[in-house]
């Protein structure tokens, strides 16, 4: 298990940095708005307030993470390790790489929207969205770990779908690639709620 956790983890880190380039990559135009590769750029580099911009959206999106680890990292070993489970139960290993690589993704999701200018007011109303699932998202850690209650989050975790499926409408209205990077969070959120559900209906 060891092993695999390893493995997982070095490819993972290997794919984030690929995502990561690429971002940097792509968000770097040359003076006709046409994207231009880092390789080969002379003139222009990514401005220090980008930079910030995108260090600090990582930061929030993992400190989220690390503000619902809190909750479920105790209850791990403890409370949910004598829930009865369904068969397509996943290890519990699992679940810190996906989230890890998760938040990632929101993190440059959010760096992609918050690098357009806030006059704009589909940004704001993007970057509010993002913000009411990211705090959904810790409240679901605290419900169902901390407080041990899986029908309250079930319910909860419902609200944090639909918030997930309006940030992604409405990042998609500032970019593209912002919007995407959020479907595969969904799609574990999905996962999860399905997940939720039957550790309510078995317990």
């Amino acid at each position: 298990m060891c092993t695999a956790v390893y493995i997982i983890e070095k490819n993972l880190k290997e794919v984030l940095k690929a995502v990561l380039l690429f971002v940097l990559i792509n968000q770097l135009h040359n003076d006709n708005g046409r994207y231009q590769s880092v390789l080969f750029k002379e003139e222009k580099d990514m401005t220090k307030k980008d930079l910030f911009k995108l260090i600090l959206s990582l930061i929030i999106c993992q400190l989220a993470g690390f503000v619902g680890s809190l909750f479920t990292s105790p209850s791990i070993p403890t409370w949910y390790a004598f829930l009865n489970k369904p068969s397509f139960n996943p290890p519990n290993w699992v679940f810190s790489p996906v989230w890890i690589s998760l938040f990632v993704t929101m993190g440059i999701s959010l760096f992609l929207m918050w690098q357009k200018t806030l006059r704009n007011p589909d940004v704001r109303v993007a970057l509010l969205w993002f913000a009411v699932q990211l705090v959904l998202n810790m409240l679901w850690s605290i419900i169902f770990f901390g407080l041990k209650s899986p029908f309250f989050a079930f319910v909860e975790i419902i609200f944090l779908w639909i918030a997930i499926l309006i940030a992604i409408i409405k990042s998609f209205r500032v970019s593209g690639l912002a919007g995407a990077l959020l479907i595969p969070y969904i799609l574990w959120v999905s996962f999860a709620a399905v997940l939720n559900f039957s550790i309510w209906n078995l317990n």
